[in-house]
């Protein structure tokens, strides 16, 4: 089989991989279709994301759907053929976690992720033609949801995280900070979380056109000189710029919240935090999500429309100038998607 490989920084390759054959409790899928992240692009400018740095060739991608292709013994729920996505975390080790995070799976303290240089042996990702998964981490994609919408599963799954991290946001005006793809599927997951207005700021045009056609009711263009609101009851940052951050605390209202969605960098940065202090702003972290690609795939049965967070699409054997595309945000890239099989 084919499959995405990044090597080290700057070098990726389609290598030629043995057909993997499923064990006790495992699927195998024939993978469809899969979203370029930011951690994928990370690792193949820089051979590494975050804290992760390679040291091993890594299949890239955790955003996927595709179908079954077969079933190992033990494995009686799923059929071949079925059309599934798949949850990418599994947490490692069976310690209880505090009672006080009692279920928030996605705060254990050593997890392994598709596509991630977090351990070593690294965990690879489902860049590739098949994929083995444990038979628990498969999620059936609802009648009317395309494997290409699927593989945005895990994204939204973010997105609606992040919604549900803020609370009640029924009736409320939002501010969405930063309109890439997690952004603007912040946007839509507010939007059906019952937000009474949505607003969206970033410094791409292209980005704010997206955040439109996910139904935003109002755009800030900050390249142009437009400032954000003020006064909006929850905010979302998902720019991840500190830059950003003090016009963000200022856009909040007192007494209002604020959702840091976008990944901050790991490293001392300078920042205006006053008014998290003078305004009482609740400032909240999000991170990845717990079981909320299950609703995810029920938002989109219901008609929460993907579609517009998709701008690019390349076959598997033009990765690299996939990945090219994402990271360029001159092109107008929104999420890109692999043609995997």
């Amino acid at each position: 089989m084919r499959a995405v490989v990044v090597h080290g920084a700057g070098d990726l390759r389609i290598d030629e991989r043995p057909d993997p054959v499923p064990g006790e409790g495992e699927v195998l899928l024939a993978l469809e279709w899969g979203g370029i992240c930011g951690s994928d692009v990370a690792y193949w400018k820089h051979g590494a994301s975050g804290t992760a740095s390679l040291a091993h060739p890594l299949v890239l991608g955790h955003e996927v759907a595709g179908r079954i292709a077969a079933t190992g013994p033990g494995v009686t729920e799923w059929a071949a053929g079925l059309p599934v996505t798949v949850h990418p975390a599994e947490p490692v080790g069976d310690e209880p976690l505090p009672e006080r995070i009692a279920g928030r799976t996605n705060l254990h303290p050593r997890v392994r992720y598709f596509g991630s240089a977090a351990f070593d042996p690294h965990t690879d990702g489902g860049f590739s033609e098949y994929r083995v998964v444990r038979a628990d981490r498969i999620r059936p994609l609802p009648e009317g949801v395309s494997t290409e919408h699927g593989a945005l599963a895990e994204p939204l799954a973010v997105a609606l995280h992040a919604v549900h991290r803020a609370g009640d946001i029924r009736g409320r005006t939002v501010l969405v900070n930063g309109c890439g793809p997690i952004g603007a599927l912040v946007v839509a997951a507010a939007i059906h979380r019952g937000a009474g207005a949505v607003l969206a700021a970033d410094l791409s045009a292209a980005s704010l056109a997206v955040a439109r056609a996910m139904g935003a009711d109002g755009t800030h263009d900050l390249a142009a000189g437009e400032s954000l609101p003020s006064d909006a009851e929850v905010v979302f940052e998902a720019s991840g710029a500190p830059a950003a951050l003090g016009p963000v605390l200022r856009a909040t209202a007192r007494g209002g919240t604020l959702v840091q969605v976008g990944n901050l960098p790991g490293a001392p940065a300078p920042a205006a935090l006053g008014d998290l202090v003078t305004r009482e702003i609740s400032w909240i972290g999000s991170y990845r999500f717990v079981e909320e690609i299950d609703d995810a795939l029920l938002a989109m049965r219901d008609g929460l429309d993907v579609s517009p967070v998709i701008t690019h699409r390349f076959g598997l054997e033009r990765a690299g100038e996939a990945l090219a595309v994402a990271a360029d945000r001159s092109t107008g890239s929104g999420k890109v998607m692999l043609r995997l099989g």
